[in-house]
């Protein structure tokens, strides 16, 4: 039951990703065409929604719910992060999708989406399996 409130919160997104059709992979193949402005305006929107929450958490040093303190990590570039920007890319542009709206297709009614999760998580599994031996 204290989960709840994520099933919830899950629903919800879902449903805003159906409605603004950033699940839709004809609005993502547009994008990757340069035809269409929509994916880049919902994209730019989200990134300066993320900018904007950062500065304010670390500029008034805002707590969790529960109260405790909002740690950001500083990020270490690596050759490594070249390799998954552009894997992760090419999978986006070949499914149409990215794993955030996989689940949202799916409850679309776009079950073909079950074959894009099952190798996004064959991917994740074998990421985990050779980790060591990756460029980091």
């Amino acid at each position: 039951m204290k989960l709840f409130k994520y099933l919830v919160f899950g629903i919800i997104f879902g449903i805003i990703l159906i409605k603004s059709q950033v699940m839709s992979w004809f609005r993502i193949q547009e994008m990757f065409r340069l035809e269409s402005f929509h994916m880049y305006g919902v994209i730019g929107s989200a990134i300066a929604v993320g900018m904007i929450s950062v500065l304010l958490i670390k500029k008034f040093n805002i707590k969790t719910i529960s109260g405790e303190p909002i740690i950001i990590p500083k990020k270490v570039f690596s050759k490594g992060n070249i390799y998954g920007g552009l894997i992760f890319g090419l999978g986006w542009g070949i499914t149409g999708a990215c794993p955030g709206p996989l689940y949202a297709q799916i409850g679309g009614g776009y079950t073909v989406a079950i074959v894009t999760i099952l190798f996004a998580i064959s991917g994740t599994w074998v990421y985990g399996r050779y980790k060591n031996k990756l460029p980091h």
